[in-house]
């Protein structure tokens, strides 16, 4: 919906470190893509206090709805980025209560849920949202994050500042360049796992707010942190086991009409993503409901065979011919990827070692040179009900454990010998990757992309000293250590997916790809309601054998064709692996040179030059290693060396 950004600094006492206006209104600017409708800003009577934001009108299209908004007696002040979509019997209760209001926007509705409740009233925000909250008589700030970490928020803190943005891109222009260090703990999992698990970033003093969680500042210092939504693994709720399973697909069809008809909520043009894979089609299907004509998008990636990724464009045509709704088709290659490899790479923040967020990208483009401000998605799926290889793989699990200690730790050293350019090879050494490791560190392995003993490999002297005595899976191991004790292993991993790849990979880039064009995503698959009743439904009827979201497919059997249903899972992803190889291996030999690595010091030379020479010749898959390097490379480049990002 919108880009913020907001400073607090100390009092009187410390006038220098204060931000001038028109430097605040430049880093402003760095943002102005995710709002290109409207711009504008708010100071304190001292300065001491700054807040901006760029809006893309989506409710109450008016200049009533503009940011940063002030109550009627000026004493609250707000900038937000996100959808409430409860917020009219919110606003209800309100009016009840004798509030009244100028906007039909869901901002103003905040403003007097803050007045009322304070702090409390996050929990009764049913949305996604990045909020900060101005009292001015108290000369206090508070800044929250949705539950699910749908909208990013990142924020820089020292002893004399706190600054917040919903890009990295803002708060590096308020700060000195001395202030902007390079992280190699995050860097490490970036690599570790193609994106960063927690609240780091590539900058050590920039970090991400939790989903679920907000800080109360004031003169500049963090005074309070606290949470106000926790995943359904770390509550009382218990699974409906004793309900038959008729009932429950009953439920659970409910459960998605509502989620995909409450995020509907517009005055701006809608539009959905169609892949033709079983989330984004039942979200289409429900949403046609309400708008028989939806305009849907899809891409044609033209999938080569040998990267293992199953061609969606027949079933993206199949899903929209048997909806009978509208499918525009967009067209990439190798040459788009080139051309706007830095672009997403800016527009991320991070260097996530994935070319989807392209897709994001090229989609949202189209649907905005047509006048669609809106897109649904079928994001949170595969995290909530089952869907990826890891999840059939824990489900087997109790199998494989019943193999001796020393027979595992053979098969997981002999797997890890295979040729893993074959696809079939690779999974295998996958599944037994770890094997041998305790229950929470075996599930959160499953997540890695690449061993740490290889990373090591690779890293200059300097590098592998500072992360030496990390442990790149610590904030999932901790996240696991306080789950409900009766959580199984499909509930960790499952949680693991919505706290982590989730919120840090799939949701950061989706969100940064479709603001870059101007457009909001909505993802009713992980509306609140909806999490909380997947949390619920028995482990069997989710991933049944080898059939992954089993439940979630019989639900959507009077809706949906069989071929779309059960068709075969495949990633919104590109071809990378013939890519690298071949089109983009120019690419390659300028942002790994020999020249490159040395001048950044990250990296050693050689051993890099040797895994690009193995992965050419066929005798490695290290495709997504190196392009997590290649992203990395520009990333230092934009953000380290100051180059930034011209289109």
């Amino acid at each position: 919906m919108c880009g913020i950004l907001g400073v607090s600094v100390s009092g009187n006492d410390v006038p220098e470190i204060r931000v001038k206006q028109e430097r605040f209104l430049d880093a402003l600017k760095l943002i102005s893509h995710r709002g290109p409708d409207a711009i504008g800003d708010y100071s304190s009577h001292d300065n001491s206090v700054r807040l901006g934001h760029t809006r893309l009108s989506i409710l109450d299209l008016s200049a009533s709805g503009n940011q940063p908004m002030l109550t009627q007696d000026c004493n609250f002040v707000i900038v937000f980025n996100g959808e409430i979509y409860n917020f009219k019997r919110l606003k209800s209760t309100l009016i009840n209560l004798g509030y009244s209001f100028l906007s039909e926007s869901d901002t103003e509705v905040i403003l007097a849920l803050y007045q009322e409740y304070g702090e409390k009233m996050l929990s009764m925000l049913d949305g996604i949202f990045a909020i900060a909250v101005y009292d001015v008589f108290q000369n206090e700030m508070i800044v929250a994050r949705d539950g699910l970490g749908v909208k990013p928020l990142y924020y820089f803190t020292d002893e004399n500042k706190f600054i917040f943005s919903s890009e990295v891109k803002a708060i590096e222009g308020l700060l000195a360049d001395a202030e902007l260090v390079l992280d190699m703990t995050s860097l490490n999992r970036y690599l570790s796992f193609q994106w960063c698990p927690g609240e780091g970033t590539p900058f050590k003093n920039i970090r991400k707010l939790n989903p679920g969680s907000f800080v109360k500042v004031k003169d500049g210092k963090i005074t309070q942190k606290g949470s106000f939504y926790k995943l359904p693994i770390f509550t009382n709720i218990r699974k409906n086991d004793r309900e038959d399973v008729n009932s429950i697909i009953t439920d659970l069809t409910g459960h998605l009409r509502r989620s995909v008809h409450d995020q509907m909520i517009a005055d701006a043009p809608l539009g959905a993503f169609l892949s033709g894979g079983l989330d984004s089609t039942s979200v289409v299907a429900f949403a046609k409901e309400i708008d028989p004509g939806i305009k849907c998008f899809t891409i044609d990636t033209r999938n080569e065979k040998n990267d293992g990724l199953t061609d969606d464009l027949p079933y993206a045509k199949r899903a929209a011919k048997y909806l009978n709704v509208p499918l525009e088709i967009v067209k990439i290659d190798s040459g788009s990827m080139v051309k706007n490899l830095e672009k997403m790479v800016w527009h991320l923040d991070e260097p996530l070692g994935d070319p989807a967020p392209l897709n994001v990208l090229y989609i949202s483009q189209l649907a905005k040179e047509q006048g669609i401000k809106v897109l649904l998605s079928g994001a949170g799926g595969d995290d909530i009900f089952t869907g990826y290889r890891r999840h059939r793989a824990i489900a087997s699990e109790s199998l494989i454990q019943l193999l001796p200690d020393r027979l595992l730790s053979a098969i997981e050293i002999a797997t890890g010998r295979l040729d893993s350019s074959v696809t079939s090879f690779r999974r295998l050494a996958k599944l037994f990757s770890g094997a041998s490791l305790d229950e929470n560190d075996r599930i959160v392995n499953y997540f890695r992309w690449i061993s740490q003993k290889n990373l090591a490999g690779l890293y200059s002297d300097d590098f592998r000293a500072e992360v030496a005595s990390v442990n790149a899976e610590q904030p999932m191991l901790e996240f696991l250590s306080e789950a409900n004790s009766s959580a199984s292993k499909l509930d960790k991993m499952l949680a693991l997916e919505q706290r982590f790849f989730t919120t840090d990979h799939n949701l950061i880039y989706t969100d940064k790809m479709a603001m870059a064009a101007g457009v909001e995503v909505r993802v009713p698959l992980l509306a609140r309601d909806l999490v909380r009743y997947a949390y619920t439904i028995p482990d069997k009827y989710k991933q049944r054998g080898s059939v992954g979201k089993w439940i979630f497919k019989k639900a959507m059997e009077p809706y949906l064709p069989s071929d779309i249903i059960y068709r075969s899972k495949t990633g919104f992803g590109a071809p990378l692996r013939g890519w690298l190889k071949f089109e983009l291996l120019e690419v390659v030999n300028d942002l790994l040179s020999d020249r490159s690595l040395a001048a950044r010091g990250l990296f050693n030379a050689n051993s890099v030059r040797r895994l690009i020479a193995l992965n050419f010749e066929g005798k490695i898959d290290a495709s997504y290693t190196i392009f997590s390097l290649m992203c990395i490379e520009i990333w230092c480049r934009q953000h380290i060396d100051g180059l930034g990002y011209k289109s």
